[in-house]
Formats: structure tokens, C-alpha cells, sequence
């Protein structure tokens, strides 16, 4: 949500952030609506000061026997009139936060301007892609041919974008999401949760997936919402809190479920596991003060980063550009991976500064150490990272030409030792 006080300060500034993102003018009509709602609120004030100057007149009018009917006619229409200001003041009231709702962030100024992500800038690589000596295969061909990923059955009992893993594929999915936690938790300061994978409107609205992103959810019969990644409830366990400076950073993390329609993915990477209707993923989610966030940002980014180090799969980390940039972040940093059966870098990780967007969503602020002073915090949010990504990224990397394929070693003491995966 966007400060109207801002607005106010500065309307040309504030369409010219929201042009980076392809979008046109709208302050004018904010700014409109704000007017109508100063106004009917100064003529209330006028008008309730008239009508109790009038209540005292008529109330020594008729103490003093004189006549005071011209006064209550006038005092009963103003009680029509404010009652018709009341009403306008409050269709403002209700229409600005409409308006602010559906705009998204204000871009940081790092945020290099561009349409889509053939504008994201290419910040570092770690690793190059390896030559397997073999054409390396997909990942959804050398799970069939180990017989221990099903996409038949999954599709049979789920539908599309399903899948199903068996024996030590599916160990080795749980070990990445163990992994991780560990790591997280162990090693980076995370604390780890286990929340709730239903949320209620206001929690997803805090987190800015409403009313923006309803279709891309899924909903229950009785009105609450699939979580389409655990930033939702660790962002929102903040919601409506008025937290002590010291307590800050809080550094949070969940190993989760995941559910998104993909509404808006139709015929996009339908072969293999790749996006799903349902996945796991471990979150990380923190929240600081203002003037931490930047830096809390790249600790972030590290933080995901030394998970692909560790798992030793090449992976380069890009800037994203106003175009691609989602609806809540003012800068957001990508994990790429290599995958060599696709041939391609795919998306493992997103990490993202929403400043404090979300904050003024749930109303989420912390007071300052003297107790004199009140702000909302700043609140981010990454992935650490896309377990189903991270097993595609390990099968195709790990790779051996008889179609086995290699357990990184950070990985073996989850998996029991076992040191390959074989038919």
C-alpha cells in the first residue's frame, strides 16, 4: 500500500514511479478523491460547530421563554446536511484504499528499465555449466527411466501438473528441504515455523496477494486460502503488531507446501516437474527497520546462494528489471540455475525488498527505542530455495551417462550415506 501523504508531496513524482512499470497517470484521480474527503470532513467539522452553538442557543432560547423554532429548523437541517457529508467523506474513504491496493511498488532506483526479463541484468555467476561428455537427458526422462518419478498416476488422480515421486527419488527431495532448513536455521540465523497452510483474507491481503492475484489462488469453501508460498503466514505472524525496536531483525523460515492455479502459465513448461500445482518450498522471510533493509536484502540473496554453492550446481544471480520486478517488490534479486537437459537457466530462488509495502497493508510498525517515535517496518522476503527446483537442478547436473545419477556429498548424510541413485 502507497502513502497517501506522498502522493500529496509529490503527484508527478509518484506517476512517474508507477510509468516504469508500464503504467499510466493516477495521482490526479487519487488526489481528486482525497480532495472530497477533506472537504466533506472540514464542512462536517463547520457544521457540527454550528449545530452545537445552536443546541446552547436553543437551550437558553427556551429557558428564557423566547421563541426558538427558526433555530431547531435549522439545527434539523444540518443534521441532513452532515448526515449527506457523512456519506460522501465515507464512499472516499472507501474508494482511495480501492485505488491504492491494485498499484504496485515503487521500484528502487537500481532497478534497471525494461519490458519483460530480456532487461534483467546479469549481476554475478558462480560456476560454469559442465560438460557431461554425454547428451544430458531432462529430468522428467531420467526420473521415468529410474521408474521412481510418475507422472501418469499423479496426472490420473490430481490432473495436470502433477507428480509423483517414489523410493529414493522421493528421499532425496526430502533430504534437499531438510538441507536447507538446517542450513537456514543452523547456520544463518533463521528461526524455523510451521504455519498454517490456510490463511484468511486479511493475511493474504497483508502480504499483497489480494485482491491483485485471487485467480493465480486457490480457495476453500469456507472463504480462506491455499497458501501460494509460506511468505504469507510468516510475513503476516507480524500483521496488526506494534513490535519493540530490539527485537528487530526478525529472521524467520518455513519448510512448506505450496499451492498456486498457474492461471496465467497456460502451456508454459508443461513437461516435467518444473511448475507444478503443488510444491514444496523452504521461505525466508525478515523483518527490520527501514534502514536495514538494503543490507538485510543481500544477506538474504547470500543466504540462498550458499545453498546452490553447497549442492555445487552452477547458478548466476540476476537484477531484475521494472518489467519483471512483481507487484510488491521495489528490487528483487534471481537465482538462476543451469540445467543441462534443458539446456537452460531456470528460476530457483526469488528474493525480494518490499520495503514497507506490506507493512502499511497489515499495519505492522515498531516503535523506536526512546518510545517517542513510530514507523511501519520493512519486510522481505526469498526463497531458500524451490525444493522440487533444487531436486530437478541436482538430477540433471548429477547426471551419469547409464542414467544414474550422483548424491552431492552435502546431501548423503540425509540420505543415509547412499552415494548414487540407480535403477
Amino acid at each position: 500500500m502507497h502513502d497517501i501523504r506522498a502522493i500529496r508531496a509529490n503527484a508527478a513524482a509518484f506517476d512517474a514511479a508507477l510509468a516504469r512499470r508500464g503504467l499510466s497517470p493516477v495521482s490526479a484521480e487519487i488526489l481528486s478523491r482525497d480532495g472530497e474527503r477533506k472537504s466533506a470532513q472540514t464542512a462536517l467539522q463547520e457544521k457540527q460547530a454550528r449545530r452545537n452553538a445552536l443546541s446552547k442557543e436553543i437551550g437558553q432560547g427556551k429557558r428564557a421563554g423566547a421563541d426558538t423554532a427558526a433555530l431547531e429548523a435549522e439545527a434539523t437541517s444540518l443534521r441532513g446536511e452532515m448526515e449527506a457529508l457523512e456519506k460522501v467523506a465515507a464512499a472516499a474513504d472507501e474508494a482511495i484504499p480501492r485505488l491504492l491496493e491494485v498499484l504496485p511498488n515503487v521500484l528502487d532506483p537500481d532497478v534497471p528499465d525494461g519490458p519483460d526479463e530480456s532487461a534483467n541484468v546479469l549481476i554475478a555467476r558462480h560456476g560454469e555449466p559442465r560438460d557431461l561428455g554425454f547428451e544430458p537427458k531432462p529430468h522428467w526422462e531420467l526420473g521415468e527411466a529410474l521408474g521412481m518419478m510418475d507422472f501418469a498416476t499423479a496426472t490420473k488422480i490430481a490432473g495436470a501438473r502433477s507428480t509423483i515421486l517414489r523410493g529414493p527419488l522421493a528421499r532425496l527431495e526430502r533430504a534437499l528441504g531438510q538441507f536447507m532448513l538446517d542450513l537456514h536455521t543452523d547456520q544463518h540465523g533463521y528461526t524455523e515455523m510451521v504455519v498454517p497452510s490456510l490463511v484468511n483474507d486479511a493475511a493474504a491481503y497483508g502480504t499483497d496477494k489480494l485482491p491483485k492475484f485471487a485467480d493465480d489462488l486457490f480457495r476453500t469453501t469456507d472463504g480462506r486460502w491455499l497458501i501460494p508460498t509460506a511468505e504469507v503466514p510468516l510475513t503476516a505472524s507480524v500483521m496488526g503488531e506494534m513490535l519493540a525496536d530490539k527485537a528487530l531483525p526478525i529472521r524467520i523460515a518455513a519448510l512448506t507446501d505450496c499451492y498456486r492455479s498457474e492461471a496465467g502459465a497456460a502451456g508454459r513448461d508443461t513437461r516435467g516437474m518444473l511448475r507444478q500445482h503443488q510444491f514444496r518450498k523452504v521461505e525466508l522471510v525478515s523483518i527490520c527497520r527501514p534502514e536495514d533493509s538494503t543490507a538485510e536484502h543481500e544477506r538474504m540473496t547470500a543466504c540462498a546462494e550458499t545453498v546452490l554453492r553447497l549442492l555445487g550446481v552452477p547458478f548466476q544471480r540476476m537484477l531484475l528489471s521494472s518489467g519483471d520486478t512483481g507487484f510488491g517488490a521495489a528490487k528483487t534479486f534471481d537465482l538462476e540455475v543451469w540445467m543441462p537437459g534443458q539446456q537452460a537457466w531456470r528460476e530457483i530462488s526469488s528474493c525480494s525488498n518490499t520495503r514497507d509495502f506490506q507493512a502499511r497493508r497489515m499495519n505492522a510498525r515498531f516503535r523506536s527505542p526512546d518510545g517517542k517515535s513510530v514507523a511501519y517496518v520493512h519486510t522481505l522476503n526469498g526463497s531458500g530455495v524451490a525444493v522440487g527446483r533444487a531436486l530437478i537442478a541436482v538430477m540433471e547436473n548429477y547426471q551419469q551417462a547409464d542414467g544414474s545419477i550422483l548424491i552431492p556429498d552435502a546431501l548423503r548424510p540425509y540420505m543415509g550415506g547412499r552415494e548414487r541413485i540407480a535403477a
